[in-house]
């Protein structure tokens, strides 16, 4: 078993499993919530972005364990996407697409700041992860600018 690393890309890995895991929920919460005409098509997006954030949590999990962390159950995440949460007024649509945004730029910051960590303590495997990830997670939140831009047209 691998040497459990005490460093700063632990920590990351471990933000990072906690923010897939919050925004799992919360997208799915908000893929369920919503109403209207106008909600479907974030509706239909959200649920689809549930299963690709399940596969970031899962291999950020399996990293944490080969890197010799805990990968940490429900009562230990700590959780903060206040913007994200499902609104009172289930046809804001702009409002969720606004906490998208938001959850989106923090995992972005996070995985910047991973990337880093990973390039001081020479751990290759993690910073390709977080790379990969990354990416998608830039995807998503140009798709949801994009959308966002559409509904302030509106």
């Amino acid at each position: 078993m691998a040497k459990p690393k005490k460093g700063k890309v632990l920590e990351h890995l471990i933000q990072a499993y906690t923010m897939e895991c919050e925004t799992i929920l919360n997208y799915l919460a908000n893929s369920v919530m919503l109403d209207g005409v106008r909600a479907e098509e974030i509706k239909s997006s959200l649920a689809a972005d549930v299963a690709e954030e399940l596969t970031h949590a899962t291999e950020l999990a399996k990293r944490i364990k080969q890197v010799g962390g805990r990968v940490p159950g429900s009562l230990s995440l700590d959780f903060g996407q206040k913007v994200l949460q499902p609104p009172k007024d289930t046809t804001d649509v702009t409002g969720v697409i606004k906490g998208v945004i938001a959850a989106e730029q923090a995992a972005i910051d996070n995985y910047k700041k991973c990337i880093k960590a990973c390039e001081q303590e020479d751990d290759y495997v993690s910073q390709d992860l977080c790379i990969r990830t990354l990416a998608d997670e830039e995807g998503h939140l140009i798709q949801f600018k994009g959308f966002l831009k559409e509904y302030e047209k509106r």
